[in-house]
């Protein structure tokens, strides 16, 4: 995997390895388990909204892409929110470090998708100006919501995208 250092003047190259994905998708997966077995201390302190993680194929194809990355990139602003209120209301300590690696990856995954020449998303003044969502109060519930919105939207999306469609002449 190359990364550009700051300061150089080339582009930085399409993220175009699913298993980066993967690896993204591997670890919500270790902090859903490690919530499932949490006995105290670990519990959301409101409810949240958290994207569709839903996809009817037929409905998502033929959205065109800015629309599918716009569904993408505010899901993960969803997920972003509701994982740092997760975070500061959950006391259990070994559950921060799997929140810490979570909330990086979604990070990352934006950064992913700015490699892909994805616009940026300027997230809306609150999460009631966002259709398609629906709301959890449960951090097992959330972190479901997080793996699955990772294996489906996500992945969809960096699967399909242009800048890692291979030039077949």
């Amino acid at each position: 995997m190359e990364w550009t250092r700051p300061g150089l003047s080339s582009p930085l190259r399409p993220i175009c390895d699913l298993r980066v994905l993967d690896h993204f998708i591997k670890e919500a997966r270790d902090a859903e388990v490690a919530m499932k077995s949490c006995r105290e201390g670990c519990s959301l302190s409101e409810s949240v909204s958290v994207p569709q993680t839903t996809v009817d194929f037929d409905v998502w194809e033929k959205k065109n892409g800015l629309d599918q990355a716009h569904e993408v990139q505010s899901g993960l602003w969803l997920l972003q929110q509701a994982l740092g209120l997760l975070r500061t209301s959950v006391t259990n300590t070994a559950l921060h470090s799997h929140l810490d690696n979570s909330i990086r990856n979604l990070l990352s995954i934006n950064a992913v998708l700015h490699s892909l020449h994805i616009q940026e998303y300027t997230p809306p003044a609150s999460a009631a100006e966002l259709e398609g969502t629906w709301r959890v109060s449960s951090a097992t519930d959330l972190l479901q919501v997080h793996v699955n919105f990772l294996r489906g939207k996500v992945r969809l999306l960096l699967m399909d995208a242009q800048a890692c469609q291979q030039d077949v002449s």
